[in-house]
């Protein structure tokens, strides 16, 4: 062998040995790195936190990135405007709540709206704190919903069926089925202030129709008012006049 093959196999060998080397080293660093690290700022569009098996525990997010409901183990399309926010997950791997926010402007017209919501298992928002405003018309308040015993899976295809249905009598008969049947739900309480700009304390039926009315007008007048199904007041308190 000569001189030039032996240095030429010495330099095959030496760099070979520095690229082992250099590559034990990088392994080293990233095995040593900590868990924890600080940024002073992060540009994102969605994070997903999850559990160490990968289970999705809350996804902060974007309103184009916004996930589509997890319920059952079933993924079904969102309904309304995607809105940025968090979504939360339940042990299941449901959605059951979340946080969202939005608004739009278009000449003569504006909206705005933000809700913290909580699902009930498998199933739609049972409890609320929700602001909307459309056209400076405002509402804010707490919001209870008695929602059905039976899962979203198994009532999807008459909700979708219900949201299709054009108003009238054919749309109106399926309504009182589904009632009767138990298949949907109903606002129970509010307490917050209305479009109106009174404070409002409402409570309602297992069908959703009012039955008592507490409220306090912008001017101060308060009231109390009782109603029958039909929403007609049969007996209503207020303070004396001129007081």
């Amino acid at each position: 062998m000569t001189d030039l093959s032996r240095q030429i196999r010495s330099l095959k060998l030496y760099c070979t040995v520095v690229t082992l080397a250099a590559a034990v080293l990088v392994l080293a660093a990233f095995q040593a790195a900590p868990a924890r690290q600080k940024f002073e700022q992060i540009d994102v569009q969605r994070i997903n936190v999850v559990e160490p098996d990968g289970k999705l525990d809350m996804v902060i997010t974007n309103k184009a990135l916004l996930p589509d409901p997890i319920v059952g183990g079933k993924t079904f399309k969102r309904s309304g405007e995607a809105q940025p926010g968090m979504i939360f997950y339940n042990g299941s791997g449901d959605e059951d709540g979340g946080l969202v926010f939005g608004s739009n402007t278009a000449p003569g017209h504006s909206d705005a709206g933000a809700a913290l919501l909580f699902d009930q298992y498998q199933q739609d928002q049972t409890v609320g704190i929700m602001y909307n405003e459309e056209n400076r018309k405002r509402t804010a308040g707490l919001y209870v919903w008695d929602r059905p015993d039976k899962s979203v899976v198994d009532l999807y295809d008459k909700y979708t069926a219900l949201e299709k249905a054009q108003p009238g009598p054919a749309r109106d008969k399926m309504i009182q089925q589904m009632r009767a049947a138990g298949d949907l739900g109903a606002l129970r309480a509010f307490v917050g202030k209305n479009s109106a700009g009174d404070a409002v304390l409402r409570f309602a039926d297992a069908n959703g129709h009012n039955r008592l009315i507490i409220g306090v007008a912008p001017s101060g007048t308060a009231s109390i008012q009782f109603l029958d199904e039909s929403g007609k007041v049969v007996y209503s308190v207020a303070p004396p006049a001129g007081r």
